[in-house]
């Protein structure tokens, strides 16, 4: 039995998610209406064509590991480039297919179900029954079981709020862009700023409003099913600010997992990149 507060927590995510659902609908149903008829005009040197993109890479299946621990470091992997694409540089102007609002809720899926995510609720969960977080969850397998829940409530959500609720609101790309080339140093910078800047729909940058407004959000939804946790803003603050540093990490790991996959005889995600068909975007004819 879950507690009441954790049920509560799921409620939530529940109704926010089919508002955003219901919400894209309604903006994909009137972009469909007919529209004022306009003059077309025919294309020349001062017109622009729209500008073309390409799919990343597909995933690495776990049948392609062939290093050592195989299977343990193709389940991690895949979790860590499910959200790592890289520009294509073989075609200069062309930009990554940006996700759509059911490809946002499909990667809060995977994340969430992913064996990375439930193996890791299983270990602070049982961090957690050692040192006696959450007295109020007791101990024993009822207490584990509570704390599992709760961990995994805290991974959901904050996946919930960063992969799909607030992408999908500010029309942002929740995926990490790998540049691959250059100075270790400029690559560095490069991940540590992704915390704070992002890519948007149509290729452009914008404030990372989904990690910020994704942390905070999530760190204050714990505390309806964290009964003992610490209230008040300098608790949500404290526990934003190493959510941040923790996804800095993980942004650098994904920055430079194509030298440790070299590094280890792993394949990763581009690796022997192969120049993909272009998809043309919306209102451009394919050839």
């Amino acid at each position: 039995m879950h507690p009441p507060c954790l049920d509560l927590g799921i409620s939530f995510l529940v109704c926010l998610a089919w508002g955003v659902l219901a919400n894209a609908q309604e903006t994909s149903i009137a972009h469909q209406q007919p529209l004022p008829a306009v003059q077309v005009l025919e294309e020349g040197p001062c017109q622009k064509a729209p500008v073309p993109c390409v799919e990343p890479p597909p995933m690495v299946s776990l049948r392609d590991y062939d290093g050592p621990l195989k299977k343990p470091v193709g389940v991690f992997a895949r979790a860590l480039e499910r959200k790592s694409v890289q520009q294509p540089h073989y075609k200069p102007g062309v930009v990554l297919c940006s996700l759509k609002v059911k490809d946002k809720f499909v990667l809060f899926v995977q994340d969430s179900s992913d064996p990375v995510t439930i193996l890791s609720s299983g270990f602070w969960a049982g961090m957690d029954q050692v040192s006696d977080k959450d007295p109020t969850f007791g101990q024993g397998a009822a207490g584990y079981g509570k704390r599992f829940a709760a961990n995994f409530g805290d991974q959901a959500s904050s996946k919930f709020f960063k992969d799909f609720a607030y992408p999908s609101i500010f029309a942002e790309d929740p995926r990490y862009y790998r540049v691959a080339r250059g100075s270790v140093k400029n690559r560095f910078v490069h991940a540590i700023g992704h915390v704070f800047v992002a890519h948007r729909e149509n290729g452009t940058h914008i404030p990372n409003y989904s990690e910020w407004l994704g942390t905070i959000s999530a760190a204050t939804l714990s505390n309806t099913y964290h009964p003992d946790n610490e209230r008040g803003v300098g608790s949500i603050a404290s526990r934003t600010g190493y959510a941040l540093i923790e996804d800095m990490g993980f942004d650098v790991l994904r920055e430079f997992w194509p030298e440790i996959s070299r590094k280890l005889k792993l394949p990763f995600r581009g690796d022997h990149e192969v120049e993909p068909p272009i998809t043309p975007s919306p209102g451009q004819k394919q050839n």
